[in-house]
């Protein structure tokens, strides 16, 4: 599936796509499952539970501007609240599984659907909490560079606000970059949630950039190819809820039709299932790729795919170990 030395942001990339195309069949069933989920619970909540959006007062200050997307956000967050905690659940279990299925495909392994169940299941909570504990980190790193323009109010308030959120930005994707390997960390090497971050740093470090260049492309990648399936998607939802959508436009209504969201729904469920593949895949390929290059994976990789020379192929292994 990759050649077995230090990997090329190119061979990371094909090493992604190529494991969708040969195990076609476990990979789509897994992202297929929760991709429908996911848009299922987003069509509910979009049509039961978001709450109607203000109108924006044009004569508001900077400050009262923000204050009402503040409290618009709120209001959609909450909202929306069900159908992100079923989306983020799916995405957690379908990173679990795809973890399990790349890891045997760097070894040239098949695995079903079944058996990297049975291999992923006694790490999810453990992925969970993984998960739960960086969100936090993030967003308590985004707290403190806006409460202080948040506390100040006014024109000055508004003007460190948004000074703040950037210095929080950068800082809070500084971090997720450090951490982006944990979840293969934890899923592969059987630790704890603290020792798979550790990890994390251990193996980004003195690569920050690199790691941060391939994420970026790749999900410069998914985007595009996501808006090119959306927008066809988003025509045909249009032309097929007309009424509904000029009836929004006019104001009448405040939220788009039936017809509208199932279409778009169909487009979101093709657009994820054929990302979320390739976005675990790259992240998971990074991961060996570091150990290939610290730790010299490769030969362990080697031996365990039975390739002659390298001593005997142990019977049942993943690449964690």
């Amino acid at each position: 599936m990759i050649p077995l030395r230090p990997l090329g942001m190119g061979e990371i990339l094909d090493g992604a796509v190529k494991t969708l195309r040969t195990y076609w069949r476990t990979v789509l069933t897994i992202t297929v499952t929760v991709a429908v989920i996911s848009q299922i619970a987003n069509i509910l909540a979009q049509q039961y539970l978001a709450p109607e959006v203000p109108a924006a007062n044009p004569d508001a200050s900077p400050a009262e501007a923000l204050e009402q997307s503040l409290d618009a956000a709120q209001s959609s967050l909450i909202g929306l609240g069900p159908a992100l905690l079923v989306t983020l659940m799916g995405s957690l279990i379908s990173a679990a599984l795809l973890t399990v299925v790349i890891s045997r495909a760097v070894l040239g392994r098949p695995v079903s659907l079944g058996a990297a169940w049975q291999e992923a299941r006694p790490r999810l909570l453990q992925l969970v909490g993984l998960t739960l504990l960086l969100a936090a980190m993030s967003s308590a790193i985004v707290l403190v560079g806006l409460l202080p323009g948040l506390l100040i109010g006014g024109a000055p308030g508004a003007a460190l606000t948004l000074l703040g959120g950037l210095g929080a930005l950068v800082a809070a994707v500084w971090l997720m970059i450090r951490f982006s390997l944990a979840s293969p960390a934890l899923m592969l090497e059987r630790g704890g949630v603290f020792t798979s971050l550790k990890r994390s740093a251990k193996l980004v470090q003195g690569v920050w950039w690199r790691i941060f260049g391939i994420t970026l492309l790749t999900q410069l990648l998914i985007f595009i190819f996501s808006m090119i399936i959306a927008i066809p998607f988003t025509i045909i939802g249009i032309a097929v809820d007309g009424d509904g959508f000029s009836d929004m436009l006019s104001g009448t209504s405040t939220g788009f039709g039936w017809p509208f969201l199932i279409v778009t729904g169909i487009g979101g469920v093709i657009t994820s299932a054929l990302t979320y593949p390739v976005s675990a895949g790259v992240t998971v390929l990074l991961y060996v790729d570091q150990r290939i290059r610290r730790e010299a994976l490769d030969l362990e990789l080697a031996r365990a795919a039975g390739i002659p020379g390298y001593g005997p192929a142990p019977g049942t292994q993943t690449v964690g170990g």
